[in-house]
Formats: C-alpha cells, sequence, structure tokens
C-alpha cells in the first residue's frame, strides 16, 4: 500500500494561507459598511477553513492534527462572533490556537517526548533527537511569544490594524523564525539535500 501524499509548495500554501488570505481581502475590499465587513470577513474564513480541510481530506486522504484544531476553532468561534455579533470572539482565536499548540509543545518535552517529530519528521531528515528537543522547544516559546503579542495588538489597536497584523505581522514573523532555526538545524544533523523546511501548522 502507497504512503499517504503530503501537501507541499503550492498546495501547502493554499491551505495553511489560502483561509486567512481571503480573510484579509474580504476584510479590507468588501463593499460593506466598515461596522461589518469583520462579519463578512469572519463569514468567508469560517467556509474557507472547512473548504481547506475538505482539500486535504480529498486531495491527500489525510488531515494534519493542527488543520483540524485550526478549523474547528474557526468554525466554533467565527459562529460565535456572527451569532453574537462580537469581534472578540474572532481576535480571541490566534491566541487560543498558539497558547494550545505551546501547551502541547511543552508537554511533549516533558514527557522527553517531542511532538514535532511526529509531524515535520519527513521534513526534516537526519535531525538528531537534540536538535528534535531544541526545535520543539524553540517553537513553543516562539507559540507562548505570539499568543502575547496577538492579545497586545487586538486589545490595543482598530479591528483594520489587527486584520493588517495577521497578514504583515504574523506569517512574515513565522517564515523568518522558520528560517532562524536552519542553523541549530544544520549542526544536529540536518539533511539539506532533501529538507522541506516548514513551520508547524496554520499560520493563525
Amino acid at each position: 500500500m502507497s504512503a499517504k501524499a503530503e501537501p507541499a509548495g503550492g498546495s501547502k500554501l493554499l491551505i495553511d494561507f489560502g483561509p486567512l488570505l481571503l480573510f484579509f481581502l474580504v476584510n479590507f475590499l468588501a463593499p460593506v459598511s466598515p461596522l461589518t465587513k469583520i462579519f463578512v470577513a469572519t463569514g468567508v474564513f469560517m467556509v474557507a477553513m472547512v473548504a481547506a480541510v475538505a482539500y486535504s481530506a480529498i486531495r491527500y486522504r489525510s488531515v494534519s492534527p493542527l488543520l483540524w484544531f485550526s478549523g474547528f476553532m474557526v468554525v466554533v468561534l467565527g459562529g460565535l462572533t456572527l451569532w453574537l455579533h462580537d469581534e472578540t470572539f474572532i481576535k480571541l482565536k490566534p491566541t487560543i490556537y498558539y497558547l494550545f499548540v505551546a501547551a502541547l509543545l511543552g508537554f511533549g518535552l516533558w514527557k522527553d517526548k517531542p511532538l514535532l517529530k511526529l509531524v515535520l519528521g519527513s521534513a526534516y531528515p537526519g535531525l538528531d533527537e537534540e536538535g528534535w528537543r531544541k526545535l520543539t522547544r524553540n517553537w513553543a516559546l516562539f507559540f507562548l511569544v505570539m499568543a502575547a503579542v496577538n492579545e497586545a495588538v487586538w486589545r490595543n489597536s482598530s479591528t483594520d490594524f489587527w486584520v493588517g497584523f495577521k497578514l504583515w505581522g504574523a506569517i512574515p514573523l513565522t517564515l523568518l523564525f522558520a528560517a532562524a532555526n536552519v542553523p541549530m538545524l544544520l549542526r544536529h544533523g540536518l539533511n539539506t539535500e532533501d529538507a522541506k523546511p516548514e513551520e508547524p501548522g496554520p499560520v493563525e
């Protein structure tokens, strides 16, 4: 039996970043009043996340646990946002996601089982156990910082600024952080010829 394919290249970018990009575009370009565009964007975000999960399931016959969780969070908190007409819920979503992932990674380190190895093992061939521990620790700390940053941004700025930060702040920071880990990974045996460096899960 052949192994299940994994999203890569353009497909992975579409799954991980597509829903967020649509959320951004609709929030800034939708021909609706400023007071309602965040709700229209939230509805589109929900549909796009469901589509991303369905695409991954149909095209690759698998959905990553983090994509499942992210999709669930978008549907639940997005639904509360629309039902109660309160944008607080969708703004809290990244914070909850970051804290949840950080807690999972921290628990794995506590149990001496770097969980990133289970998720990204094929992306970092040759990486030794110490490298996996350091990578897991680094991402756990990064997600804690991002949770704090999201809280600071949405509580102290306009909705438009917060949406813009998700695109122009959160995504570049995540990609830069992934790249910043490469020198450490190389010191711990990463095979650069076969490696496909990734960030652990969708960007929130």
